[in-house]
């Protein structure tokens, strides 16, 4: 377990510029109260974000995962397998459109989400 807390904190350091701007707009329950959590081990790999309470995982992938499609996948149908949904998107995309990056990852955490502020039982109905 010591190994891959020192390696999960060795990616910590080595973080793109896309990686560390989500961070700081998921960070500290920043993002609809939701828990993240960063370069967080999941059986054999290494998730870049993870709400383990909505099991949704963000990867952040840069120019190199375009010739590592395989992996990626074979990685991706674990993490399915294991219950999680995963979102992936491009370093130029998070840099470029950010806040439209962000509107999906709000959307995927609060779909299927009953409202804060239901309305008590009859109200809002039709007296028939």
């Amino acid at each position: 377990m010591k190994v891959k807390k020192t390696y999960a904190r060795e990616l910590r350091k080595r973080q793109t510029d896309a990686e560390r701007w989500l961070w700081q707009r998921v960070r500290n329950r920043e993002l609809a109260g939701f828990k993240f959590r960063r370069q967080h081990p999941i059986g054999p790999y290494f998730v870049d974000f993870v709400c383990i309470e909505k099991k949704l995982i963000i990867e952040v992938d840069g120019g190199q995962h375009a010739v590592s499609l395989e992996p990626d996948s074979k990685r991706t149908e674990y993490l399915i397998e294991k219950g999680y949904r995963v979102l992936r998107f491009w370093d130029n995309e998070v840099l470029r459109e950010g806040e439209s990056v962000l509107q999906v990852i709000f959307s995927s955490l609060t779909e299927g989400t009953p409202h804060p502020n239901p309305l008590p039982r009859g109200k809002g109905e039709r007296g028939i």
